[in-house]
């Protein structure tokens, strides 16, 4: 964990260069009968056959989203194939702030499925999957940007803004699922999911007030950092690491540089529930489906947590002065696009100025909780083919987001189908597809709710960084449920 800054400044700036691995179930198969793991979205939704998942190849993917992208940080010199960052006085200001929105995220859930089990008994069916998981994400409120980009624009000039966050932690999941028919109409599912924290890093200004002035720049802020992991973390003060510091208030700083992990450990232990049902609506209206869930509604408790507070009074800040973004600086050979970005996040550490308060203690942090309605209609002239909507609502503060998916469902023959569908969400529009095959033996699916047509050479999106692929593999076995 040592240069936690620059994993920070990779996420929040670089937006699209960060691609989570394996991603939670792809929406795109909500609808598809043959897809095993739509029980994960709602654990109503039980397979149509008995299955195991090949260990880590069951369900796995890469995908981001984020409502930034590429294009929203880097720019051409004029004149050049040379990159610089927004800062550069070569980018017009309106032209950098225009592309933002008054939240800037970037979320990556994943979801790596190690192993997952379905068969059907005790009256219904169950599953059992054994996965590890992650919630990752970072939000920078615009005005901050316009702090960064614009600065003193008078003789005094005031900024204020809320809702600045990094977070990110990393669990195992044991999952334990029922679902059974209620009524030939109502079928219900539930999963109880046992957790084992890894680590856990929360850093939140909730309010920061900057007064630029010719003299001074005074800071002011209501901020809070939590770090937590096993035994082996260690996040030092400055003091602690020997820094020569010019300033005697910077000495209880946490020491970014010097935070160290050096052995593994568990870091916490937790509980969490998914809740599902769906109604066959036909007795009102032939062909329609409703089904609801709500997952992951749980905690995690930490042990050996550390606690950073901003101070309650005002402090100085000197940041953005020294960074080389115009190629006419005498340093600016030495300033590649990396230090750039390393020099505006050693300001930004300043600018939050977190003290450590606490070493050792413990904290609660609840999940990313979803909330998951869906309407499905069978087509009157031809049965295998059926419209659908999903709504889904995550509920994470600063990281929430809602998506509406529209989709077509086509189930040819019984061990083909397929999905296409459009999507409209925090992070914009996007196209969504599944491909399902699974005949009798094995189910092989690929699929994507973000795909993506415009990319750097790096094969990295352009614009809003929502990028998704599935992929997944299964040895399927017993009737298929009629």
């Amino acid at each position: 964990m040592k240069h936690l800054k620059q994993y920070i400044a990779a996420a929040a700036v670089a937006a699209s260069t960060l691609m989570g691995v394996a991603q939670e179930a792809n929406r795109s198969g909500y609808f598809l009968e043959g897809y095993n793991f739509r029980h994960n979205i709602n654990p109503a939704l039980a397979p149509e056959r008995n299955y195991i998942s090949f260990p880590a190849l069951g369900n796995l993917g890469i995908g981001l989203n984020s409502n930034m992208g590429v294009s929203t940080f880097l720019y051409k010199l004029p004149g050049t194939d040379q990159l610089t960052t927004f800062m550069s006085p070569t980018v017009d200001a309106n032209t950098f702030l225009g592309k933002l929105q008054n939240n800037n995220k970037i979320i990556a859930d994943i979801n790596l499925t190690l192993l997952s089990v379905g068969f059907r008994g005790a009256g219904g069916y169950n599953t059992i999957g054994i996965s590890a998981r992650t919630e990752a994400g970072v939000n920078v409120p615009k005005d901050l940007l316009r702090f960064m980009k614009l600065g003193q624009t008078g003789p005094e000039t005031t900024y204020s803004f809320s809702d600045l966050r990094m977070k990110a932690r990393a669990f195992g999941e044991i999952a334990l699922g029922h679902q059974r028919q209620i009524t030939k109409e109502l079928s219900a599912g539930m999963k109880v999911k046992f957790l084992v924290g890894i680590a856990n890093a929360d850093a939140t200004i909730r309010q920061m007030d900057v007064t630029l002035g010719n003299k001074v720049w005074n800071v002011k802020a209501q901020g809070e950092m939590n770090i937590a992991a096993g035994d082996g973390l260690r996040v030092p003060t400055n003091l602690e690491s020997g820094k020569d510091l010019d300033k005697p208030e910077q000495y209880d700083q946490i020491d970014y540089d010097g935070i160290d992990y050096d052995h593994f450990g568990i870091g916490g232990y937790g509980l969490a529930f998914d809740l599902g049902a769906t109604y066959d609506m036909s007795r009102f209206v032939d062909g329609l489906t409703l089904s609801a869930a709500l997952t992951d509604l749980g905690f995690i408790h930490w042990k050996n947590n550390v606690r950073a507070l901003t101070p309650d009074t005002q402090w100085t800040f000197e940041g953005f002065q020294d960074i080389a973004f115009n190629s006419n600086q005498d340093d600016y050979d030495n300033t590649k696009l990396g230090e750039q970005f390393d020099s505006m996040f050693d300001d930004l550490e300043d600018c939050a100025n977190f003290r450590r308060v606490s070493d050792g203690g413990s904290n609660s942090t609840p999940l990313a909780a979803t909330l998951t309605i869906g309407a499905e209609y069978k087509m009157p002239f031809y049965k295998r083919l059926t419209g659908g909507f999903l709504f889904t609502q995550r509920f994470s503060g600063p990281f929430s987001w809602t998506e509406g998916r529209f989709s077509a469902n086509v189930k040819p023959v019984n061990w083909f189908d397929l999905s296409v569908n459009y999507a409209a969400s925090t992070f914009g529009s996007s196209f969504g597809w599944m491909i399902n095959f699974h005949p009798k033996g094995v189910t092989l699916f690929v699929g994507s709710d973000h795909t993506f047509f415009k990319v750097t050479p790096q094969f990295v999106p352009v614009n809003n960084a929502n990028a998704q692929v599935n992929f997944g593999l299964s040895i399927t076995f017993g009737k298929r449920k009629v």
